[in-house]
């Protein structure tokens, strides 16, 4: 049994040999290919390397000045609500509920009025005053007061309402 039956075998720069290469690309191309990926390989993990002592450097100094990770997300959301603020949607929006707000507002006040209209056309009906005069009645009848003193009372304008 030869190699041949066993697959392909691999090169030692990972390259496969025996015609599994991608078409138009020859063997030495492969290798050179091959080996600036390792290079790369290696560049990539120098430079986690470097990141991972910067980030530690970093974290080193905002110890030593006193920044805990608490005010940094402090400082961060100060920062983003700030840009928020400042973003043409948020003032958009908050122009458009301000106008809704006074909108509302004179909705509602509108609503007042009429209701307090409806309440002094409904005061001044003969049903209304018929209702007063005998919840009147009814007062003074419960008070025990004597029919004089009901009577001036009805001839007063001091109305209890």
């Amino acid at each position: 049994m030869d190699s041949s039956e066993h697959g392909p075998s691999v090169s030692s720069t990972g390259v496969a040999s025996g015609g599994n290469l991608p078409p138009g690309l020859t063997e030495e191309e492969a290798e050179e290919m091959q080996v600036e990926l390792t290079k790369v390989d290696d560049e990539i993990q120098t430079l986690r390397q470097v990141l991972v002592a910067k980030e530690r450097h970093a974290a080193e100094l905002k110890r030593r000045l006193g920044i805990s990770p608490i005010s940094e997300i402090k400082q961060n959301l100060t920062k983003g609500w700030h840009e928020v603020q400042c973003s043409n949607a948020y003032k958009r929006t908050q122009e458009t509920l301000s106008q809704a707000g006074q909108m509302t507002s004179v909705a509602f006040s509108s609503m007042g009025s009429a209701i307090r209209n409806q309440f002094g056309e409904m005061r001044n009906s003969p049903s209304f005053k018929t209702f007063e005069d005998k919840v009147e009645n009814m007062k003074y009848q419960v008070m025990g007061q004597s029919n004089e003193e009901s009577d001036r009372s009805h001839t007063s304008n001091n109305a209890p309402f």
